[in-house]
């Protein structure tokens, strides 16, 4: 009689976490008034997109926020010319930083208007 191996939950995690990507960046604030409302707004619908979990912090700072959440973003109260750097886990962690750094560095200029 031939066995299967038994799959456990521990080796199905591992294996989750092997298809996940990490990624991460910086890039300068260069919107005038820094990170206000409407560039918040901006950045955490762009994050919302992504199924990865991602974070953004002023560089310098201990505590990592949540890029999808606004209030958080807002809190953050990045100044102009500040670097602010991004953290990203999941399967398109490399795809939401790109996407990420690009809307910060181009002044949150999107086809959204």
């Amino acid at each position: 009689m031939e066995r299967k191996p038994v799959s456990s939950a521990k080796s199905q995690s591992q294996a989750a976490l092997a298809l996940e990507d990490k990624a991460g960046g910086s890039v300068r604030l260069v919107h005038a008034v820094g990170m206000h409302a409407r560039p918040a707004v901006k950045l955490t619908k762009l994050a919302k997109r992504f199924r990865s979990r991602i974070a953004v912090r002023v560089v310098g700072a201990v505590d990592w926020i949540d890029a999808k959440s606004v209030t958080k973003v807002m809190a953050m109260r990045a100044p102009c010319d500040c670097t602010i750097e991004f953290a990203a886990t999941g399967v398109d962690a490399r795809a939401a930083i790109g996407a990420l750094m690009a809307l910060v560095a181009n002044d949150f200029l999107d086809s959204d208007g």
